[in-house]
C-alpha cells in the first residue's frame, strides 16, 4: 500500500511538471505571436514633376483594422536577373509614406516594357514579415488649355510611352485643386477617344486666387499605367474679392479694432459708475463731520 502512494504520488507529480511545462510553453508562444502586416502600394506619376510610391500599412489587432506607424521599409526594382535596391524608408506616425521613385530611365524593365517595384518588410518582433509588388507601363499625359469661339476647353491626350500609341477608351478626370476636395469638372464619364484624347469644356465662373485654376487631368489606379497626373496653371477664373471685415471695427473683430461707440459707450458707463461712488464717499464724509 506504501508502494502504492509513492508511486501514485511520483506520477501526479511528473504529470504537473509536465503540464506546468506546457502551459510555460504555451504562454510564451503567446508572447512571441506576430501579426501579419498589410501592404498597399499605388504607383503615381506626375507629369513633368516626381514618380512616386503610395505606401500604407495595416494590421488586423483585436478584429480591428489598424495603421502600423514607424516600419522600415526596403524598396527594390524587380528585374529577370536580381532585386536592385532602389532605397529605404520608414512610414509615418498614420503608417503611411510617399517613397520618390529614381527616373524611369535609369530602371529596368522586363521585355515587356513593364516595371515592378517590390516593397519589402523584413519583419520585427511585434510583425511578420511581408512584402508587396506594383506593376506598371510608363505613359505620358499631355493637356492643354485651348479657346473655341470664346469657350474655354481642357484638351488632353494620354498615350504610350514606348510605343508612343494612343490609349484609347480610358477614362480622365478634369478636375480643379481644392483645400480639401477637387472640383470636379465635364461629364461623368470622360473617356479617350481612338487618339487617345479627350475635349472637356470649362464653364466661367469658376472663383482662384488672381483668377488662375489649378487644373489637374488624372488617370486614376489604371491596372496597366497607374495614376497619372497632369497639372496645369489656367487664368480662366473668376478673381476671389476679399470681402472679410475682420480687419474694421466690427463686433468680431480685434480688441484693437473694437467699434467706436461700444468704445464711447462704455466709456461712459465707467465714468458715471465711478462718479457715482466718488459723490457717496463725499457725501459720507460730510455727514461723519456733521
Amino acid at each position: 500500500m506504501k508502494r502504492y502512494l509513492i508511486s501514485h504520488t511520483i506520477v501526479l507529480t511528473l504529470i504537473g511538471i509536465t503540464l506546468f511545462g506546457l502551459g510555460l510553453q504555451s504562454a510564451s508562444a503567446q508572447e512571441k505571436t506576430q501579426n501579419k502586416v498589410r501592404l498597399k502600394v499605388d504607383y503615381v506619376k506626375i507629369i513633368d514633376g516626381d514618380s512616386y510610391l503610395d505606401i500604407s500599412t495595416t494590421a488586423r489587432i483585436n478584429k480591428k483594422n489598424v495603421s502600423v506607424p514607424y516600419l522600415d521599409l526596403v524598396i527594390y526594382n524587380e528585374t529577370e536577373q536580381d532585386d536592385i535596391e532602389l532605397g529605404t524608408t520608414t512610414t509615418n506616425p498614420k503608417g503611411k509614406i510617399k517613397f520618390v521613385l529614381p527616373e524611369l530611365a535609369s530602371m529596368l524593365p522586363d521585355s515587356s516594357q513593364i516595371y515592378t517595384v517590390k516593397v519589402a518588410f523584413k519583419g520585427n518582433e511585434g510583425f511578420k514579415k511581408a512584402s508587396k509588388s506594383v506593376r506598371f507601363k510608363n505613359a505620358n499625359l499631355s493637356a492643354r488649355l485651348i479657346t473655341k469661339d470664346s469657350l474655354n476647353y481642357i484638351s488632353a491626350t494620354l498615350t504610350d510611352a514606348d510605343s508612343h500609341d494612343p490609349i484609347s477608351d480610358e477614362h480622365l478626370d478634369i478636375q480643379v485643386q481644392r483645400l480639401f476636395n477637387p472640383l470636379k469638372l465635364g461629364e461623368e464619364f470622360n473617356n479617350t477617344d481612338d487618339n487617345g484624347t479627350i475635349l472637356v469644356f470649362i464653364e466661367e465662373g469658376i472663383p482662384g486666387i488672381d483668377g488662375d485654376l489649378m487644373i489637374e487631368v488624372v488617370l486614376y489606379d489604371n491596372d496597366t499605367y497607374g495614376t497619372i497626373k497632369s497639372i496645369i496653371e489656367a487664368p480662366i477664373g473668376k478673381v476671389i474679392v476679399d470681402e472679410s471685415t475682420f480687419a474694421n471695427r466690427t463686433l468680431w473683430s480685434t480688441r484693437s479694432k473694437t467699434p467706436l461707440f461700444i468704445l464711447v459707450f462704455g466709456n461712459f458707463l465707467i465714468i458715471g459708475m465711478w462718479g457715482i461712488i466718488i459723490y457717496l464717499i463725499v457725501n459720507l464724509f460730510r455727514i461723519k463731520k456733521v
